[in-house]
């Protein structure tokens, strides 16, 4: 017997969740350490990764450690949380990403 798809009081399909599957999902949704440009992540150039960043780290009043310490803390949260799926060549990106960020807080010392 098949299942009966959920319903909304009114007769019509219930509302979609606003809750993200994953936790990953939620934490990088609804948290309050960095507020990020959307997309950064998604961006093919590792220099503007790096200063979006950068820009957010240095913008966040939340933040518990130094603004370099937030921005690859974000950055590597998503490289983590993407594993498996992040193809060779978006990993790479991201990986020199996080060399970009180290030249751009050093540059400013």
């Amino acid at each position: 017997m098949a299942k009966k798809a959920k319903t909304h009081s009114k007769g019509g399909p219930a509302p979609a969740s606003k809750k993200p599957r994953r936790w990953s999902g939620y934490v990088t949704e609804t948290s309050h350490a960095l507020s990020l440009e959307d997309g950064v992540f998604k961006k093919d150039d590792p220099k503007e990764i790096a200063r979006s960043l950068k820009r957010s780290a240095e913008h966040s009043k939340d933040r518990k450690g130094t603004p370099l310490q937030s921005a690859m803390s974000m950055l590597n949260f998503y490289i983590n949380r993407g594993g498996k799926n992040l193809s060779a060549g978006r990993k790479k990106i991201l990986e020199q990403a996080k060399d970009e960020l180290h030249r751009l807080f050093h540059k400013d010392e």
